[in-house]
């Protein structure tokens, strides 16, 4: 250990530092060795249905336990039903993806161009119609409590010989209220100052705060569409509701649950990002795992005071390893060919 971590380690109110420093970043990914798994999830997100998609074979090879839908499931951008329909059933008619969803359970959330409106919100006049599309594209029976209410948010337990992981769905599209555009700078949006503004939804929010406050999961994951530590871009992003970011925080830290870990999609770009938050014993990591069949190859960079390693600009899926004994999960980036781009591993 050298002289600068020491004196981090000694001072108590820096103690928060080393428990940080649980996760960490391989460097020579490439040749990092095969990880075991107790469980494994593959995720990701914006999909065409309507281009080829060289990933659905080798997440396969991975042989997941679950599969994720980050949203952006496919493209349609439509308040016509029927085509929102004949779009979705393209995609669940891809021969790769039904050998996929005939062996592996499937979970997931929606984006803007599976809800219907380009980075739309609660304004989508089709919304309730919307969702009864996307449930029918998840499997969801005709019984289930999700085609009642309003949102598709949703909770699942997952049991296994070894431990229990939770899956919390999150919706920010339904309830979203507008975003405030910027008309300073070269970003889309900005951050609103108004705090009657909401991502989830108040409904949503109690649902979400008792979820976690009963999960007595080994793992607590929570899948949202869109990034949540990374906000500095200007793009749809959990940043854009300052205020809500610090209640999802607090919601965390005070439920004292579990081994949480952040999903996200949306941005054709993939990265890990991390941060300290108060009261929680781990540092919370939002993994973006974005661009399945198209992504963002012209990137330059971006400000992510939160990221953790390197931004993969190629089409990519993740995978997440699950090791109940060592409370830790390793988490992957892959592209065509099964290539391993990088790699994170929070313990717990």
């Amino acid at each position: 250990m050298n002289s600068i971590l020491k004196v981090i380690c000694i001072f108590p109110f820096l103690l928060f530092a080393c428990k940080s420093s649980k996760s960490d970043v391989n460097k020579d990914i490439e040749n990092t060795p095969k990880v075991a798994s107790d469980f494994t999830i593959a995720f990701g997100s914006c999909n065409k249905q309507n281009v080829e998609n060289v990933l659905w074979d080798d997440i396969m090879q991975q042989k997941p336990n679950l599969w994720i839908w980050g949203g952006d499931n496919i493209y349609a951008d439509t308040d016509n039903m029927e085509t929102l329909r004949t779009e979705y059933n393209k995609q669940l008619n891809h021969e790769d993806y039904k050998r996929l969803i005939a062996t592996t359970k499937i979970l997931g959330t929606w984006d803007d161009h599976d809800y219907g409106l380009n980075d739309g919100g609660e304004e989508f006049k089709m919304k309730k119609e919307s969702q009864q599309m996307f449930l029918n594209f998840m499997g969801v029976t005709k019984n289930d409590e999700r085609r009642q209410k309003e949102g598709i948010y949703h909770a699942e337990e997952i049991k296994t010989k070894n431990g229990i992981i939770k899956i919390i769905v999150l919706d920010t599209r339904y309830f979203r209220s507008r975003l405030v555009k910027d008309t300073e700078s070269k970003k889309r949006y900005k951050p609103t100052t108004d705090k009657a503004l909401t991502i989830l939804g108040e409904i949503q929010w109690q649902w979400l705060k008792n979820e976690l406050q009963i999960s007595n999961a080994d793992f607590n994951i929570i899948v949202g569409s869109i990034q949540f530590l990374s906000w500095e871009h200007g793009f749809e992003t959990w940043g854009n509701f300052p205020h809500e970011v610090n209640r999802l925080e607090n919601v965390i830290a005070n439920s004292k649950a579990k081994g949480v870990l952040l999903l996200s999609g949306d941005r054709h770009i993939s990265e890990f990002s991390r941060k300290s938050i108060e009261g929680l014993s781990y540092p919370l990591v939002d993994f973006t795992s974005s661009g399945l069949t198209h992504s963002y190859t012209n990137f330059s960079g971006e400000n992510n005071k939160h990221r953790v390693g390197k931004v993969v600009s190629e089409k990519s899926y993740g995978l997440l390893k699950f090791n109940f004994k060592d409370s830790k999960i390793t988490m992957e980036m892959y592209a065509d060919n099964n290539k391993k781009l990088n790699q994170l591993i929070q313990r717990y």
